[in-house]
């Protein structure tokens, strides 16, 4: 891959012992982050004077347990669920960047006392953070010592590691003691927890157990803090540790020789362990601590047994690093873009699973929760790489649903506590990831999986909410059964013929529009269509010819209607008020045009083509800001309109949703104009709205502010914040940034066993190549573009051409060479 030019080299680590991948890490030009050669890591180089304009994190986890660090070396660690039940505090802020995990290490001659990372204790040189797939390296070099702290969670294990590797390069002998240290929660927050937290010496292991017996679903949880060496002091008052009106910044307890030793209940709860080190000129030492979780006692100890020692800390850092390559390698491109490339190799789907789907939470949003559409649209962007992971969401999802066809908008594990609304788009999106998953893989089977439902009382009127724990049904049925309950349910329409708009459709904020069950939405229709079109595909695969007519049908009369009173004149409206006033309007004076109802004009395949094209170009001139390199969601901003729809206004204008670049949304907008056949205009915004190119210089990075390798949720269109990022990691905006690079503009698709490769490319570029992995199967397919109208698109396998210009796909552990040739797309 062709290095972007805002990289430069660096100084070789420490030891490479354990960091084989491919190219040198290098540092950028711009003097703060970039990429390294590979694209696997995003490095940062910070000091005292120089840090960068808020916190840029890795999120690091598993399905069962996960850790945030950022830059500086602040976050939190959790297990099970993100929100409630944080082993230490979550902060948000993005100025002191707070944590309760520290590692420090003292001088024993002088005293003096500095952190592994930049922050608790900032040393006094420059420190370099390295975050990776699975990892974060914290680097620096205090007076002739050297160090590597690795941080990372064992693959499939409640487990992780702060491995710390030191090196002696002052020339004389050293003793040095190491730190590690985290403040207990156990809970949601520590001023509601830290009374209940009972901690103690395990008798067994001599690891430090701490529990929180009065926890409501993890009461009876262990957490352990655990380091390999048999000499360690400890305490767990923190207190204690830090001193009376002390900090993490000087902490009281590294004043003294030792540890105090405390334990037990009635402590301001936390877990020290301090260990004593020799180092002889150029020696090196590890010292690995290991914090955890287990759901009792005895996996507990089992745990801290497993994974104690070097080779066992190494063998989980190998383990989570294959994984992660093995992962993110199933589709790999290499194009004109450098920056299109190291997004679609990693980044995205790295976003998608580490932060949205197992950790769900970020440093904005501690989330914890899923949300039933949410989760599902990130699962849309693992079809090639692991759809068996869809698979399970899509079912996990049907769970969620109650007898009359609508869903826990949003639900916490492992009880299930969430809430049932009247939001009017949630359950659809089970038919419509379903159908996507099954005309993707193939696999039909698991439209006859057997799934219950959940039971719970109706919403009272004028409720558009509740919060609740409801009970499972005894009604089980097939997955194929609850995606057609989900659609009769959807069927429920207004004055205009359009779907009822609830309290909420996509856009939550918009919660008062329908809210007295008279309102509707435009942009629901064209969603509602394009589901019924999908499942109708999925009944005829079962024979069900009845259920597809009857989607056919409805579709039919719901197009209708959308032409009849959904359009406005330039574009499509957004919706209809309860008293039918239309929103989305050019009569109207704040949101005047929306841009997902003109954007799923086109993706929903359903409008008449004219208005479409026509309704995208009303999206270019009154949505897209070249000058500020952003797309707003919508246009005038919600501030004074006398039709009050939601808590949409409570953002200030050009803010989120009210009228700022909700990126979610600016997504949609680039399909419908590759979906249209626009390549040249698709690549321009979509090279617009790569984070990448939102930091590549000093001036970029003071301006978009956050992190430049993950999609922020959305970029404020208005002064004084104009062009500034927010709300990034946790956003469903990175799943269908995958998708829309490599399905919609790169043209991978696969339907069941075959591979069709159809790009919307720009006309300059002479083609691309792809690294296709199907099981033990690689595809080296080289793409090449033309503008020669006499060439008709061709696709050679090992040589072969083939009769239907399809890739067959198997699972023969061979390696495939593929051509395909490709006629630049024009504009329909």
């Amino acid at each position: 891959m062709r290095t972007p030019k805002f990289i430069a080299t660096r100084e070789q680590r420490i030891d490479d012992s354990v960091d084989d991948l491919p190219g040198q890490p290098l540092l950028p030009a711009n003097g703060l982050g970039g990429f390294s050669a590979d694209g696997t890591e995003y490095v940062i180089s910070t000091d005292a004077r120089r840090r960068t304009p808020a916190p840029w994190v890795n999120v690091l986890a598993n399905p069962r347990f996960g850790t945030l660090v950022s830059e500086s070396g602040g976050g939190y660690t959790w297990s099970e669920n993100a929100h409630e039940f944080r082993l230490t505090p979550w902060s948000n802020d993005p100025v002191s960047d707070a944590s309760g995990e520290a590692c420090y290490l003292r001088d024993e001659e002088t005293g003096h006392v500095w952190s592994a990372a930049p922050l608790p204790a900032r040393g006094r040189g420059p420190y370099i953070t390295r975050h990776g797939f699975g990892y974060t390296v914290f680097e620096h070099s205090e007076r002739g010592i050297a160090t590597e702290l690795w941080v990372y969670v064992a693959r499939e294990a409640p487990v992780k590691f702060s491995l710390l590797k030191l090196r002696n390069t002052s020339g004389r002998p050293r003793r040095i003691s190491v730190t590690g240290y985290v403040e207990w929660v156990l809970g949601e927050t520590r001023s509601r927890s830290a009374m209940h937290v009972l901690t103690e010496k395990d008798g067994k292991t001599g690891a430090l157990f701490a529990c929180n017996p009065y926890g409501i679903e993890f009461g009876d949880r262990v957490a352990f803090f655990d380091v390999d060496d048999t000499t360690r002091t400890l305490t767990c008052d923190r207190t204690e540790f830090i001193g009376r009106n002390g900090s993490l910044a000087a902490p009281a307890a590294l004043g003294r020789v030792r540890l105090s030793g405390r334990i037990g209940a009635a402590l301001d709860p936390c877990a020290a362990l301090q260990v004593m080190l020799a180092l002889d000129p150029d020696a090196e030492r590890e010292v690995t601590f290991r914090l955890g979780a287990a759901r009792d006692g005895d996996e507990a100890r089992a745990l801290v047994a497993r994974f104690r020692g070097t080779t066992a800390g190494r063998a989980a850092l190998d383990d989570a690093r294959d994984h992660w390559r093995q992962m993110l390698g199933t589709v790999r491109v290499e194009t004109p873009d450098a920056a299109i490339d190291v997004m679609c190799n990693g980044w995205l789907l790295y976003q998608v699973l580490a932060a949205r789907l197992w950790g769900r939470s970020g440093f904005y949003q501690s989330g914890g929760a899923f949300g039933f559409r949410d989760q599902l649209q990130d699962v849309l962007a693992l079809l090639h790489a692991a759809p068996r992971l869809a698979r399970e969401q899509i079912l996990l999802c049907a769970s969620r649903q109650f007898v009359e066809g609508d869903v826990q908008h949003w639900w916490h594990p492992p009880a299930g506590r969430g809430v049932r609304t009247l939001c009017s788009d949630d359950y659809l999106w089970l038919p419509f990831v379903t159908a996507r998953y099954v005309l993707t893989t193939g696999d039909t089977a698991v439209l006859d999986e057997l799934v219950p439902f959940l039971e719970g009382r109706p919403l009272n009127p004028g409720e558009d909410s509740y919060y609740d724990l409801p009970t499972r049904s005894g009604e089980v049925t097939t997955l194929y059964e609850h995606g057609m309950r989900a659609i009769l349910h959807a069927l429920r329409f207004g004055a205009h013929g359009l779907p009822l708009m609830g309290s909420g459709d996509w856009n939550d904020g918009m919660n008062l529009v329908g809210i007295a069950g008279k309102g509707e939405s435009v942009w629901l229709a064209f969603f509602l269509c394009a589901v019924l079109s999908q499942f109708a595909a999925v009944a005829r695969l079962r024979d069900d010819t009845a259920f597809a007519q009857k989607c056919d049908d409805d579709r039919a009369e719901l197009m209708a209607n959308i032409e009849k009173n959904g359009w406005d004149g330039e574009w499509y409206r957004r919706a209809y008020f309860d008293d039918g006033t239309p929103l989305g309007s050019a009569a109207g004076t704040e949101c005047q045009i929306d841009s997902i109802a003109q954007s799923w004009s086109v993706l929903s395949g359903v409008a008449d083509p004219a208005r479409s094209r026509a309704a995208m170009d009303a999206v270019d001139r009154h949505l897209v800001r070249r000058d500020v390199a952003l797309i707003e969601l919508l246009t005038p901003p919600f501030d004074r309109s006398p039709h009050h729809p939601g808590y949409i206004c409570g953002y200030v204008p050009g803010v989120r949703e009210n009228g700022g670049q909700y990126t979610h949304g600016a997504i949609w907008a680039v399909m419908a104009f590759a979906a249209l056949g626009d390549a040249q205009r698709a690549w321009e915004l979509v090279t617009m709205i790569n984070p990448v190119n939102h930091a590549n210089t000093p001036e970029k990075i003071a301006l978009y502010r956050v992190e430049p390798y993950v999609i922020a949720a959305d970029i404020y269109a208005l002064p004084p914040h104009t062009g500034r990022g927010g709300w990034t990691w946790y956003t469903g905006s990175a799943g269908w940034m995958y998708q829309l690079i490599v399905d919609s503009l790169l043209g991978i698709e696969r339907t069941a066993d075959k591979l069709r490769i159809s790009p919307r490319l720009p006309r300059h570029w002479k083609g691309f190549k792809l690294r296709y992995h199907f099981g033990e199967t690689t595809y080296d397919v080289t793409v090449s573009q033309t503008e020669d109208p006499t060439v008709e698109p061709a696709v050679w396998v090992d040589g072969e051409q083939q009769g239907d210009n399809a890739i067959p796909l198997a699972d023969d552990g061979n390696t495939r060479v593929v051509e395909v040739q490709v006629r630049a797309t024009r504009a329909t």
